[in-house]
């Protein structure tokens, strides 16, 4: 049986894992890390760059470099949020034909789920290097506030990266899925998970085999992106204040900035104080300027006060929701690096009375977690009942604007729920049903997930058809709706995708194209790697021709010389089939010199007039293995 991977798609940075022997364990990415930030790039060349190699360029490429693309996933053009990140990304977006986000790299147009499939793809590409077995099917996390277009969207990504998406569950359940596995004892915990993008809360009881979750919230648009931001800011002010150049106008100084800035946040987790050094940031009239400046902790954590505030009034909503009090939960589960903040961990210890549990890696435990619900789905690990919740309420409008729920926030799903409802007309033989995900009172307030007609609803005064509503969440949170006519039977259901959501037939296309991506990144690694060799080659025979000296005649000099010729001419414009012909043509001629070396090496006769010295000398010598090439073996 093939394994299920469990991966954490962040916002920032990702990571996966499977569970062997019964144990989970964290894989590491083809560049021997643990995570893999979340980032893919194009290079001047079309050559694609998916997560540490998409980093390093980021400075010098940020048109094409795309990051965070997890805010935007499953997103409206118009949301708020997204307006409000269009402003501050180096690269562009713009509004899709079905309403939805879609980035610019090199000149084309990608939809997020496309750019989150590519991170995918390395992914599952790592993991099976890394195996040595084809992984096919998968577990994904989302945020636990994601709503329906967005889990649906971050489906489709692993659909279109080719995985079987096995399940997708919220991102503090599988921490406490990680926390959970083989603990003895009753608990109530807490996962407080403030990651690059998102920040959730949850409040989960565990038992012998039982992950209860209580209660749920969060914001979709509070993380660290946030924080560096506001560092960002306060150091492109200050700047100003002090030269009078304003760097947020410089795409490239923006993005140095950017570096700079998550570098400082990260170094004044343990540091009081640190130094932001950035020279050739910018230039005017007078030459190259240079950014140098103090920045204390006391600073950040002022700029960012109102963000950690914010998580900590969500908490205490959240376990208020859940019917337990503060003092009564056991533990505080962390998730994500932004946790390791001084200021998250006293402001945890005050809400709490106790510190947070720190015997698990942050960056790790989701999809540590994830890979045990992949785990409990293969047998590998012992069944747990996992008990997640809707994270928001579901409804439908009715007169007069109103929303009316028809499954509450923090149920627990899979969860299938119905209610009556009538016409608000005589002889109305149709009516709409607008399907609403929110928790305020009116409906245009709520966010729309779909809208489908039921007709043929015989002519009847109004009140008297009766109309059934059911509402049906499965175990990944996503919703289907039917309405059925009591009177005729008839029925009407639709599965709701998002309105910017990708049918089947995109979804396959997506993957199509994915997949024919994969083969052209393998044939320009191909051809690098070709050029790598040859070029290696080269190097060795010139070495060879010099070493050797007057000891072989000119006819092998001239030839040599040419093959050396002949494959620095091919080598950068050549194919790789070209390439190798001409490898081979230059190692057959290099094998001349070496037979021509073993020729001028002492005969027999000579051999006898030998000192008895050296007989000697010779005679305490070991035999030693030769490799081709060189004295000493290069690794």
């Amino acid at each position: 049986m093939t394994k299920i991977i469990g991966i954490d798609l962040g916002t920032t940075n990702s990571a996966m894992a499977i569970v062997e022997g019964g144990t989970p364990k964290i894989l590491e990415n083809a560049e021997g890390v643990r995570t893999t930030p979340s980032m893919v790039a194009f290079s001047k060349s079309g050559e694609r760059l998916v997560g540490l190699l998409a980093k390093r360029q980021a400075v010098t490429n940020p048109r094409n470099t795309i990051f965070s693309v997890k805010r935007l996933i499953g997103r409206k053009f118009t949301d708020s949020e997204v307006r409000r990140d269009k402003a501050l990304l180096p690269y562009e977006i713009k509004e899709g034909a079905n309403g939805g986000v879609e980035v610019k790299i090199n000149e084309k147009w990608y939809r997020p789920e496309e750019v989150s499939a590519m991170i995918l793809g390395k992914l599952k590409a790592d993991a099976e290097a890394k195996t040595g077995e084809k992984i096919e099917e998968a577990i994904i996390t989302v945020p636990a506030y994601f709503d329906d277009s967005q889990r649906q969207a971050t489906k489709a990504a692993g659909e279109i990266a080719g995985f079987k998406v096995r399940r997708i569950i919220n991102e503090p359940t599988a921490a406490a899925l990680a926390y959970g596995l083989n603990k003895k004892k009753n608990e109530k915990i807490v996962v407080y998970d403030f990651g690059g993008g998102t920040f959730d809360l949850s409040v989960l009881e565990i038992g012998d085999d039982t992950i209860e979750v209580r209660a749920t919230g969060g914001d979709t648009h509070l993380g660290g992106d946030d924080i560096d931001q506001k560092v960002i800011e306060y150091i492109a002010a200050e700047y100003k204040k002090e030269s009078g150049i304003d760097v947020t106008k410089d795409v490239l100084a923006l993005q140095r900035l950017k570096e700079a800035a998550e570098k400082a946040k990260h170094e004044l987790s343990s540091a009081i104080e640190t130094e932001i050094n950035i020279p050739f940031i910018t230039s005017d009239a007078s030459g190259p300027r240079h950014l140098l400046m103090k920045f204390a902790r006391a600073k950040l954590e002022e700029l960012v006060r109102d963000y950690l505030d914010k998580s900590f009034e969500i908490t205490k909503s959240v376990v208020d929701e859940s019917g337990f009090k503060m003092n009564e939960i056991d533990e505080i589960v962390l998730v994500g690096g932004q946790t390791r903040m001084p200021a998250i961990l006293s402001g945890i210890k005050n809400l709490f009375g106790k510190d947070p549990n720190l015997s698990i890696n942050p960056d790790e435990v989701v999809a540590i977690g994830a890979a045990v619900q992949g785990g409990i789905l293969q047998g590998d690990v012992k069944d747990v009942l996992l008990l997640d919740v809707t994270p928001l309420s579901l409804g439908i409008e009715t007169m007069g604007g109103v929303m009316t729920r028809i499954i509450d926030k923090n149920t627990t799903v899979p969860v299938s729920r119905s209610q009556i409802f009538s016409t608000a007309a005589d002889n109305q033989t149709s009516v709409e049903v607008h399907v609403l995900q929110g928790e305020r009172e009116m409906a245009e307030a709520n966010k729309t997930l779909g809208r489908f007609i039921l007709d043929g609803i015989p002519p009847a005064p109004r009140g008297m058809p009766q109309v059934e509503v059911t509402f049906d969440i499965d175990a990944n949170g996503i919703l289907s709706v039917k309405a059925k006519d009591k009177a005729t039977n008839k029925e009407q259901s639709i599965r709701i995708e998002a309105s910017t959501g990708l049918s089947k037939e995109e979804i396959e296309r997506m993957k199509r194209d994915a997949e024919l991506h994969a083969e052209d990144d393998k044939k320009k690694k191909d051809l690098v790697e070709a050029r790598n060799r040859a070029d290696a080659l080269i190097y060795t025979a010139e070495k060879s021709l010099k070493d050797a000296g007057d000891k072989i005649g000119e006819d092998i000099k001239k030839e040599v010389t040419e093959k050396i010729d002949a494959i620095k001419k091919i080598k950068d414009t050549g194919s790789i089939e070209e390439i190798h012909s001409a490898e081979q043509a230059l190692s057959q001629t290099l094998q001349k010199i070496g037979e021509a070396m073993y020729k001028n090496q002492p005969g027999p006769a000579q051999e006898e007039t030998k000192s008895s010295d050296e007989k000697s000398a010779q005679g305490d010598a070991k035999d030693a293995d030769f490799k081709e090439g060189g004295e000493q073996e290069n690794k």
